[in-house]
């Protein structure tokens, strides 16, 4: 089923539509709340394994033997050091997955998606609706790698200042809304694990979240900062250790961009959707 919001006039966003916009997004993202609500204990512990593992595994075994060979970039530990990174990592995994697997389940399984399509509301609102119901997600789960980090360090302000929780919602909105895109064009749940394997779990390890960036060489570095969680692992752990005055201020403008990006195409894909 083709979409009755494809209409020419419907696809530009006037100034008197902007209030409606945000009102739709919201009814949209209340919608699903409804339905997370229900799975929000199995949604935080899903998310949280993952990243306590690598802090075990990482931080206090492999970290324990590199701080006594050599000083992290930044922080006092190797520990320290990747916790901003395990934030990052956990709020783009479950911002992509639980975007991806909630659409996926009413395309291909439910058959449900026919009525959200079929809603009287501008495409924009559509995405930026589930876009922030992956925000959501992603939240839930990187609090509580949020409150480990805190038990390991003590460090509160670190990571609840208001530049570290700006990342972090910037973060989850730009893989909410690849999430998004990814969740209306794959076929089967075979296909969201492609993505996966080959975007996000290549993503997990060369996005600077256990390793400075900006310690490579030019043609790594290149191709590292090229990837969206660069940004937030970099810009996380100066906004938790350094002071305001070297915190790397284009990873908002460059974060914020990929969102807004995401978000136009995602609204092109919903007026053009068919199922």
């Amino acid at each position: 089923m083709k979409s009755n919001l494809s209409l020419p006039h419907q696809n530009t966003i006037k100034g008197s539509q902007l209030p409606t916009i945000v009102t739709d997004s919201l009814t949209v993202l209340w919608g699903d709340w409804l339905k997370l609500r229900v799975r929000a204990t199995q949604v935080v512990a899903s998310g949280l394994i993952s990243p306590v593992i690598y802090i075990l595994a990482f931080g206090l075994g492999l970290g324990s033997t590199l701080d006594r060979t050599m000083t992290p970039a930044v922080g006092e530990s190797y520990l320290e050091f990747i916790l901003p990174g395990m934030v990052a990592l956990s709020s783009m995994t479950i911002s992509f997955a639980g975007t991806t697997f909630s659409i996926c389940g009413d395309r291909l399984y439910t058959k449900t998606f026919e009525e959200t399509l079929l809603m009287p509301v501008h495409p924009l609102a559509l995405h930026v609706g589930k876009m922030m119901a992956g925000i959501l997600r992603g939240l839930m789960t990187s609090g509580s790698v949020i409150l480990v980090a805190v038990l390991f360090t003590g460090k509160v302000w670190s990571f609840l200042n208001p530049l570290f929780l700006l990342l972090l919602v910037l973060n989850c909105a730009v893989f909410a809304g690849l999430g998004v895109i990814v969740g209306l064009n794959v076929k089967s749940l075979e296909m969201v694990g492609l993505f996966n394997n080959f975007l996000i779990v290549p993503m997990s390890f060369l996005g600077g979240t256990f390793f400075d960036p900006g310690t490579l060489p030019t043609a790594l570095k290149v191709i590292v900062y090229l990837l969206p969680l660069s940004y937030t692992s970099t810009g996380l752990r100066a906004a938790a250790y350094l002071p305001v005055s070297e915190f790397p201020w284009y990873a908002i403008p460059i974060l914020l961009g990929f969102a807004i990006a995401l978000s136009l195409f995602g609204a092109h894909q919903f007026a053009h959707q068919q199922d």
